[in-house]
């Protein structure tokens, strides 16, 4: 209810065609992102404590949802909302077909990027790295703990390819469940998670001053000898980390 009044608050503030007169209140100076209260100066776990924070919001209906950008073999990127299924100490993992767009444009240039936005808790954030295939077994493991709706539905749809119509995914799936019946498991169709292995991870939080707060990790080759102390900071497990200016 919150998110509805707030969208019919912008709506009277606003025409469609006028977007600079939208405002939204954000955290004050006292609820400010600061590097003190880290615990522990490592990214995933501070994304832990703010996934939990997005857990236990009501207003947040997918707190897995987030945006994955791709660049295809043109440097053109692309965009779409995907659910990240697993978040670990080695990276992040979502699932899809891998005959898609993304998985083509994966193939031929493994380096993404991935964006979270909690709105309700005013925070954002930001994931770089490299996207790699997960063992088929995984792959298969969490295939078959999907609804069986939903495993078929994977086997039907050949993910943005062309097709006549919509009731062309409807036959497909009803031949499919004619095939298979009530029982016989579902065969893995060519689809499958992967990995982002991150290298930078960002933490945003909005302040109703604009001055935001930024924090950034970042690992990898020689980051280590960025650090100074001032601007540059030495985390844990390898990462640094650094404030940005809003």
């Amino acid at each position: 209810m919150k998110l509805l009044r707030f969208v019919r608050k912008m709506s009277d503030a606003a025409s469609v065609e006028h977007f600079s007169a939208l405002r939204m209140k954000y955290h004050e100076r006292k609820d400010a992102f600061l590097e003190q209260n880290i615990k522990v100066k490592d990214p995933f776990c501070v994304f832990r404590d703010w996934l939990s924070d997005a857990l236990n919001a009501k207003e947040i209906l997918e707190p897995n949802a987030a945006a994955l950008a791709t660049v295809n073999d043109e440097g053109k990127p692309s965009n779409r909302f995907v659910l990240v299924k697993e978040a670990t100490a080695e990276g992040f993992t979502f699932f899809t077909n891998y005959s898609s767009r993304k998985a083509e444009e994966i193939a031929c240039n493994p380096n993404v990027a991935i964006t979270i936005y909690w709105m309700p808790l005013r925070r954002s954030i930001r994931i770089e790295g490299v996207a790699e295939k997960i063992p088929q077994e995984a792959s298969l493991k969490y295939f078959h703990e999907r609804p069986r709706a939903s495993q078929i539905g994977a086997a039907a749809s050949p993910q943005s390819q062309r097709i006549p119509s919509r009731s062309y995914l409807d036959e497909v799936e009803a031949g499919i469940k004619a095939k298979l019946g009530a029982d016989t498991e579902v065969p893995l169709p060519n689809w499958g998670g992967y990995l982002v292995r991150p290298s930078l991870i960002e933490f945003w939080q909005g302040q109703t001053d604009r001055l935001h707060d930024r924090i950034r990790f970042r690992r990898g080759s020689g980051v280590e000898s960025e650090v100074d102390g001032k601007l540059v900071h030495a985390g844990e497990n390898g990462w640094i980390y650094e404030r940005l200016a809003p």
